[in-house]
């Protein structure tokens, strides 16, 4: 609904405006750099937005509370991917998780960057699991951590692929899209971040890595349709991602902040405002510690470990 509403106010805004516009004014003002007018504007080259389903399939992710960083784990009927995995101190912590699940093999494990916060606990996982496609952005770290991946992966006899925006393949039941990196840049890893939007049904979930300000607006210029009922948010909530501009993209119904007590700021005043005006339910991992989001295809559900009626809006 609220995606309706905000497709109508598109048009309604641009009615008005040409109103109190001269004719010769209209090419600067739909140029212009106004959320709601770039909204109507997209192309839609990502449908189609929904999958079939069969009987007896199910879609769940794990957001793994892993401190200061992300991990996500995400099952659909009998295939499994593991998105981050936190920093290198938090493996024992991916380890087990693993381990609880029942997971012995992972289809898919994506590294969305180099950072450490998203990378170390990786190397946890390629030990616990065998492995068969490992994704990574061509953006590396010389770094300890990232070695250490790399070192886990070719232990595995594998080669770290880096998947194209723009391109789709089958989990499951589900379809997962890639969307970026756009473009990569060596000296900028947050924005060089794998985002994949997974589609199970007519519901979607957005995985956006540490993808900030320019790799979100690289993102909207390609025409993708970022519309998603879950929204992992980006960098932890910092103020340089999550823009208005991108939310209104967007709109999720649930918005999942992955981060630590008391780390950098996270997440920031402005995400926090942000979603708090577009009626996003948030869920937090220092607030509330493992959180798990399941589909049926058409509705979605959330359960928390802890604290379910925490007020999560607060800085």
């Amino acid at each position: 609904m609220k995606k309706i509403t905000s497709l109508v106010l598109g048009f309604i805004f641009i009615f008005c405006l040409i109103g109190c516009s001269n004719i010769s004014d209209l090419p600067d003002i739909l140029n212009s750099e106004i959320p709601y007018i770039q909204q109507t504007q997209n192309t839609d080259i990502d449908k189609p937005q929904t999958t079939d389903i069969a009987d007896n399939t199910d879609f769940a992710v794990h957001f793994i509370d892993v401190g200061q960083g992300d991990a996500a784990l995400i099952l659909c009927d009998n295939k499994s991917m593991l998105i981050d995995g936190g920093k290198a101190q938090v493996s024992d912590i991916i380890y087990t998780y693993l381990k609880k699940q029942n997971i012995t093999h992972l289809d898919y494990l994506v590294c969305s960057h180099a950072d450490a916060d998203h990378v170390g606990g990786l190397s946890g996982a390629l030990s616990a699991v065998s492995v068969d496609t490992v994704y990574a952005p061509k953006t590396e770290a010389d770094t300890k951590t990232y070695q250490n991946f790399k070192r886990k992966v070719q232990e595995q006899n594998l080669e770290i692929q880096h998947p194209e925006h723009g391109s789709s393949f089958d989990f499951g039941s589900s379809t997962v899209k890639v969307l970026a990196p756009v473009y990569e840049d060596e000296n900028d890893r947050n924005n060089s971040s794998i985002v994949l939007k997974i589609i199970y049904g007519s519901t979607s979930f957005l995985f956006t890595g540490d993808a900030e300000d320019k790799s979100e607006k690289a993102m909207i210029e390609q025409g993708y349709d970022l519309s998603a009922d879950v929204l992992k948010v980006s960098h932890h909530g910092s103020a340089g991602a999550t823009s208005y501009r991108f939310l209104r993209e967007v709109l999720p119904e649930y918005a999942i902040i992955s981060v630590g007590k008391n780390n950098y700021g996270h997440p920031t005043e402005k995400v926090l405002s942000l979603l708090r005006d577009a009626e996003t339910k948030v869920y937090r991992t220092d607030l509330q510690g493992d959180i798990i989001v399941r589909s049926d295809g058409s509705n979605v559900s959330v359960d928390v470990s802890r604290n379910a009626d925490i007020d999560t809006l607060k800085p």
